[in-house]
């Protein structure tokens, strides 16, 4: 294995300074440091993991914890875009990412807390989970640099995305779009939902809608044919809605196939919305109309601020950062008269 001793033999400088140069420090010239990194690329260097741990005291790995209650995995079209945004991220940094084993069901398995401390993570990300389960609450009073995404835990840093704002412009844009009887499908309970349900009645107030309770449903997240019950209950009614709500746009796919078994169109019959923003669902027609988040924003705010939990750990702020989503306007909202 070539070492640094190797590399300062052949350029004939201290191993002092290939260890600058290899580190892009800025107290060597820009054509030594140049030389040097050539030779070292053509000579098969390899830093040392192990050395660069025990000098630093870290392992330049952080921990990914992601375990969401549908199962989906990296299939999920949100959560697989936030954690490209931040993979990138971190590894421009230098950084590598390990998920957290989040099997429990053999006997003797490691809590999160353990497993990240055998791994010697730098930091944790908390993307999705059980977030009230013990374990988690374990984990994020460790002391270990954690970032939370969507969810708020005291002396905690989180990302969160603008649930409130973005269900408030939604309704808003579908209200000025002439719709009066507008119905929203939910998730399971969750912070995500109890924020936008709350903002959906505030902003319906604000609106002077009237929203009877039947026009409320629940529904998971991701789950179409909960949708599909729910949409085909909602078209059942006396007096059905001009537009509905859907949790997420994958759920929203079961409103489209509920309503064309109906024999009826989007948005000729009934308007629809998600939530989200996922590509498929720009590919569809019509095109859906969503509150898109910006994945990559908060993939690099998690990623951005767990580096910075870890480097400066003394004056980074614990703070909650609030990204905002955007209306993508589609296709599935007609506009009616009033």
């Amino acid at each position: 294995m070539v070492s640094m001793k190797d590399i300062s033999a052949v350029c004939g400088v201290s191993v002092a300074t290939v260890s600058k140069a290899l580190n892009d420090q800025n107290d060597i010239g820009k054509e030594t440091k140049r030389r040097i990194r050539q030779v070292a690329e053509e000579m098969g260097y390899f830093p040392n993991t192990a050395a660069k741990m025990l000098k630093t005291n870290r392992s330049y790995n952080m921990g990914v914890l992601f375990n969401d209650e549908d199962y989906s995995g990296l299939t999920h079209d949100y959560y697989a875009y936030v954690l490209d945004s931040l993979k990138r991220t971190v590894e421009a940094k230098g950084y590598d990412i390990t998920f957290v084993n989040t099997s429990r069901h053999r006997a003797g398995a490691m809590s999160y807390l353990e497993h990240c401390k055998s791994r010697g993570f730098d930091g944790v990300a908390i993307v999705c989970t059980d977030f009230y389960s013990p374990e988690i609450l374990q984990l994020v009073r460790s002391g270990i640099p954690t970032v939370t995404l969507d969810h708020l835990f005291n002396n905690v840093c989180a990302v969160m995305s603008n649930n409130v704002q973005g269900m408030q412009d939604l309704l808003t844009y579908i209200y000025k779009k002439g719709h009066r009887r507008i119905a929203y499908i939910h998730g399971a309970d969750s912070a995500v939902t109890q924020s936008r349900l709350s903002s959906f009645y505030r902003t319906a107030g604000q609106l002077g809608l009237t929203v009877p309770d039947e026009y409320i449903r629940m529904s998971p997240y991701r789950d179409t044919k909960g949708a599909y019950r729910e949409t085909m209950s909602l078209l059942d009614l006396e007096k059905p809605p001009t537009c509905i709500l859907y949790p997420d746009d994958f759920s929203s796919f079961g409103g489209y196939n509920a309503i064309k078994a109906r024999d009826m169109r989007v948005p000729d019959d009934i308007s629809i919305a998600g939530y989200d923003g996922i590509r498929v669902a720009r590919h569809i027609e019509p095109t859906l109309t969503t509150l898109r988040q910006d994945t990559a924003e908060l993939g690099r705010q998690v990623g951005e601020k767990l580096i910075s939990l870890i480097e400066y750990p003394k004056t980074t702020l614990i703070e909650t950062i609030v990204v905002e989503g955007n209306v993508f306007e589609g296709n599935s909202v007609a506009e009616i008269n009033a």
